[in-house]
């Protein structure tokens, strides 16, 4: 074997398969649309704890996944190897919102679309799916939940007590009840008729009531 075979091979020749042009303009646009879906996710987000590192995570998968694609398309050898790799890797981290699937496969989509050479379906897809996310995520129901947890003595009491929530509440469900002697507690679902709560302090100094606690309720509810 001389010196110039050893420029001969196949790993050298992979070089040009892909042109800079192509690499730069498709890093570029990755990374434009992932930074798009990356504000999406943050304009939308409505959970407990935000995470930027999930943000920045949509970026980057959006800019590997453009340029694992863009290596695949130009070796088929390649893409068969490639899909045997991927194959054993695992993700373990628990995914908390179902919308944070939908955005991981956004990204994930948008990738791969675009390494394929469809920029317009790969822009155009990403504004419709920004819209429309921006457009469900974010309607908020006229009354929103809450959560009443009234600790009464008896079962007098708690007549008195949910005759007074139906009076001042839109609608009052009863969600859980744990009874003890001489002890009753109910958890109720209510929406309110406007955004005054002082009725809580009311509802308090009734007759038989040991306490009220009311709780604003942001997860997922049956409407």
């Amino acid at each position: 074997m001389t010196f110039s075979d050893i420029f001969k091979s196949s790993f050298l020749e992979n070089v040009t398969s892909v042109s800079a042009f192509d690499m730069v303009l498709a890093m570029i646009l990755a990374f434009a649309i992932g930074l798009f879906i990356f504000l999406i996710y943050k304009k939308t987000y409505s959970g407990v704890m935000y995470s930027s590192s999930f943000g920045v995570t949509l970026v980057a998968l959006t800019m590997i996944t453009t340029f694992v694609i863009l290596a695949v398309t130009s070796n088929v050898v390649l893409s068969l190897g490639m899909v045997g790799a991927l194959s054993i890797v695992r993700f373990r981290t628990a995914i908390k919102e179902p919308l944070d699937i939908a955005f991981l496969f956004w990204a994930i989509a948008a990738g791969i679309v675009l390494a394929a050479g469809l920029i317009p379906l790969a822009v155009f897809g990403s504004v419709i799916i920004g819209i429309i996310i921006l457009l469900f995520a974010n309607r908020k129901e006229a009354a929103e939940p809450y959560i009443v947890v009234i600790r009464c003595d008896g079962a007098e009491s708690e007549k008195k007590a949910f005759e007074f929530l139906s009076g001042k509440t839109k609608k009052c469900v009863v969600k859980s009840k744990t009874a003890r002697k001489g002890s009753v507690e109910v958890n109720a679902e209510i929406r309110l008729t406007d955004d005054n709560t002082d009725f809580i302090n009311e509802l308090s100094e009734l007759s038989g009531v040991e306490s009220a606690v009311l709780v604003s309720y942001n997860g997922d509810y049956m409407g």
